[in-house]
């Protein structure tokens, strides 16, 4: 059987392993051990981690919104609107 490359992992792994990075390179800055230029590169890399996972996120929430609707996805609600409902 042939490995996945990285390209056809599934996307919860890799929002996982994106979020593992994020939380990593947190811990390091925090630190405060990082040059300036250091500090810099990490702050960039931490964004397309934190964009990479939020897109994650947004395409588990569509995969749910179809799994529950599949006829009318767009009527569902955002899990937003659906924790302020009484």
């Amino acid at each position: 059987m042939a490995k996945k490359t990285p390209a056809e992992a599934s996307p919860v792994a890799d929002f996982e392993q994106s979020l593992d990075a994020l939380e990593s390179l947190v811990e390091k800055m925090e630190q405060g051990q990082m040059s300036l230029e250091d500090s810099l590169a990490a702050y960039e890399r931490g964004v397309g981690l934190y964009r990479h996972c939020q897109q994650a996120l947004e395409q588990a929430e569509l995969r749910v919104r179809l799994l529950t609707d599949a006829a009318q996805p767009e009527q569902s609600t955002a899990f937003d609107d659906a924790a302020d409902a009484p």
